[in-house]
């Protein structure tokens, strides 16, 4: 794992990922901005560990780092930029780090989308405490909210084998004798997910980023043709809803 990087390259790499978080920030405190930023590259490098790349060996390796790492934290150790930021709040990080390691399982379709939902709710509970204790959330979010948040994540990286093995039965008797169009699967995951997707809660960050990542993906079970960025005035809109809670 290459730590040589600041901190603020890799915040920069998740808003590369979500620019439209430069214009739906506005309606987080700017007290907490520095700290979310962080929060959210952090959990973006523990999901593509886990899900990008062809070769999920490498991925697996930053898995066992982070979780060292993480572990660390709460022993007041750090080798990571982001813990300069994320370290400074005491939070249940070593729960974060039980959890990234079981990330790694999650890569192999799920039988259907209750297993899918079962295997990411871990990580998801893990994850809700963090965001309650960096970022002051009143009250935590909904598992199930964050968990299709990190389907939403999931389907980005990897298309259709994100989708659950019963859905991909499916769609293939549905069109038996004809080739299933690219990201068919994706799409028709894409809807499950959307329909499964309760109320948010917890933090306003996190909410914010939850409305953006359920925008995007509603647009890409509609047809769009990648996970490209919410508009500037819809993500205003949406922010702004969010926002209020």
């Amino acid at each position: 794992m290459d730590t040589s990087q600041s901190a603020s390259a890799f915040t920069a790499k998740w808003q590369d990922r979500w620019p439209e978080w430069r214009i739906a920030q506005v309606f987080v405190a700017p007290s907490q901005h520095a700290v979310a930023l962080a929060w959210f590259a952090l959990r973006q490098e523990l999901l593509d560990a886990a899900w990008a790349g062809s070769d999920p060996r490498p991925g697996e390796a930053k898995l066992g780092w982070w979780a060292e790492e993480l572990l660390g934290w709460t022993q007041g150790r750090r080798r990571h930029p982001l813990g300069i930021v994320l370290q400074r709040t005491s939070a249940a990080w070593s729960p974060l780090a039980t959890a990234a390691i079981a990330l790694a399982a999650t890569r192999e379709p799920a039988r259907d989308a209750d297993e899918a939902i079962l295997r990411l709710t871990p990580f998801a509970e893990a994850a809700i405490a963090i965001d309650a204790a960096l970022l002051a959330s009143p009250q935590p979010a909904s598992a199930t909210a964050v968990v299709a948040g990190l389907l939403c994540e999931q389907i980005v990286l990897l298309g259709d084998a994100a989708a659950p093995l019963q859905l991909r039965a499916r769609q293939a008797a549905a069109v038996a004798g004809h080739l299933i169009a690219e990201q068919a699967v994706a799409r028709a995951w894409a809807g499950e997910v959307l329909q499964r997707w309760p109320p948010h809660g917890g933090s306003r960050a996190g909410r914010i980023l939850a409305a953006l990542e359920r925008q995007r993906l509603a647009r890409f079970a509609a047809g769009q043709a990648a996970f490209g960025p919410v508009p500037r005035w819809p993500t205003l809109w949406t922010a702004w809803r969010a926002a209020r809670g």
